[in-house]
């Protein structure tokens, strides 16, 4: 059997390119790739793909998929850095809302959380451990 491996994760979001700029702004990653249509687009955030496709793209082929942000999430995006606090002013200073700030967990690894514009729950965390 062929071993697989977790190559991306896509949003669904109403703005790709605004959407990019701001996870370029807020977290540092470059972007990867914006199709010219600018219904789709990657950033470069290392072996794992994190990739975003227009609503408009998603109805265009046939897929239903929710245009709003749940209130409560069933998942979050975690971006691992060594400086927290750091990485969260810059997060906010590009328009993130503030939802957890810096705080210790009791088993040593530092966390804050924001929301995107789009409405994604970003974890912001040292390494576990």
């Amino acid at each position: 059997m062929a071993s697989m491996i977790y190559r991306y994760t896509i949003l669904y979001v109403a703005d790709v390119p605004q959407t990019l700029a701001f996870y370029g702004a807020a977290f540092g990653f470059k972007t990867a790739f914006l199709h010219e249509a600018g219904d789709y687009g990657e950033l470069s955030t290392g072996e794992t793909k994190l990739a975003f496709s227009s609503h408009a793209l998603m109805q265009q082929i046939g897929k239903s998929v929710a245009t709003t942000p749940p209130e409560k999430p069933s998942y979050e995006l975690a971006f691992e850095t060594e400086d927290v606090a750091a990485a969260l002013a810059r997060a906010l200073a590009a328009g993130a809302e503030l939802l957890s700030p810096v705080t210790q967990m009791p088993w040593g690894q530092t966390l804050a959380y924001v929301r995107t514009p789009e409405g994604t729950l970003v974890e912001l965390c040292t390494k576990v451990g």
